[in-house]
């Protein structure tokens, strides 16, 4: 049977899963050193999360032996799928298991932000009682901008519908069909959703195209006034992937008012450096990377990489491929 390494951590029941099937599963994080030296040269396969990053150079010090890498989340931006195709290893995902959770995380970020809660928290911890200076707004009435308009994106769109908010979709590879079935208004650019937005928020993968995506002249663009007519200011949220975001455009747009709030929960580089100008902003907050970080989608996650990696181990169709030279 195969000999597979979790680099990441993985929930237990997972690794039972892994065990139960044969499999000898090794629980270690090896160093971008170790990876480079070939440390994956004695595996069959390997399941990892966003701190392990498999560059071409990695694997290719990997050797023959190494089939399959699981990852056990959506984003695979850690992974360099091409060179993965060339040296025959497939690379698996696990996108449904944490929908759930970032969809919570990203609308708890969006009220945080209209209602100032970090910041009225941070200011009663200080000993203060800044009532008048924490008025914010509703989510009612206003327009919701979703970047990319995947599964995530939709499940957020049909709670903000239920909160009453306009949604707006900017999302080139989307059937019109698909947004207009669900009420939502799909933009032809991405230009456009932001003139027509006061909140924002990005569900897209990490690409050349995507990077920077949210930038000065976008945000500059944004209305400040809601649909409803009130002056409920910008705002920007970030669950999907760091780098998106140009995070010093964010920065200036805080500064100088073009933005009211901004949150993220990823970053361009993780760990986030605790001197970052961001969070010396008093009208941002952010998290570090926990859109999955909830026990049911990690228990969802664990036992869908493992029957994903699985599946390839075996010889097996799998519907979670995504490197190209596969599918």
């Amino acid at each position: 049977m195969a000999r597979i390494a979790v680099t990441d951590g993985m929930d237990k029941k997972a690794v039972m899963l892994l065990e139960k099937a044969g499999h000898e599963v090794v629980l270690e994080h090896f160093s971008p050193e170790a990876l480079a030296s070939g440390a994956l040269s004695e595996f069959d396969a390997i399941i990892i999360r966003s701190a392990t990053k498999l560059t071409s150079s990695v694997i290719a010090a990997s050797g023959d032996r190494l089939k399959v890498i699981g990852r056990a989340g959506v984003g695979v931006d850690n992974i360099d799928l091409e060179a993965a195709g060339q040296h025959g290893v497939h690379v698996v995902n696990a996108p449904r298991a944490s929908t759930q959770s970032v969809v919570e995380l990203t609308l708890g970020h969006l009220l945080a932000c209209i209602r100032h809660l970090p910041r009225a928290d941070r200011s009663i911890r200080a000993g203060k009682w800044e009532k008048s200076a924490m008025k914010g707004t509703e989510l009612s009435g206003k327009a919701l901008g979703l970047i990319g308009y995947g599964r995530i994106a939709q499940s957020v769109a049909r709670v903000a519908q239920a909160f009453g908010m306009e949604v707006h979709a900017y999302d080139p590879y989307l059937p019109s069909k698909i947004a207009k079935a669900q009420g939502t208004t799909l933009h032809k650019s991405v230009d456009n959703l932001f003139a027509s937005c006061t909140h924002i928020s990005i569900h897209c993968n990490l690409t050349e195209e995507t990077y920077h995506l949210v930038n000065a002249e976008r945000l500059a663009s944004m209305p400040q006034i809601g649909a409803d007519g009130t002056p409920c200011g910008n705002h920007v949220i970030n669950c999907a992937r760091g780098g998106i975001v140009d995070e010093r455009a964010v920065v200036e747009a805080l500064e100088n008012g073009q933005l009211t709030s901004a949150a993220l929960d990823v970053f361009e580089h993780e760990p986030v450096d605790p001197l970052h100008p961001l969070l010396q902003m008093e009208h941002f907050h952010g998290t570090p990377h926990i859109g999955a970080s909830t026990l049911e989608a990690q228990a969802r996650v664990g036992a869908d990489i493992v029957t994903n990696v699985m599946q390839v181990l075996e010889g097996q169709p799998c519907d979670f491929v995504v490197n190209r030279s596969f599918l």
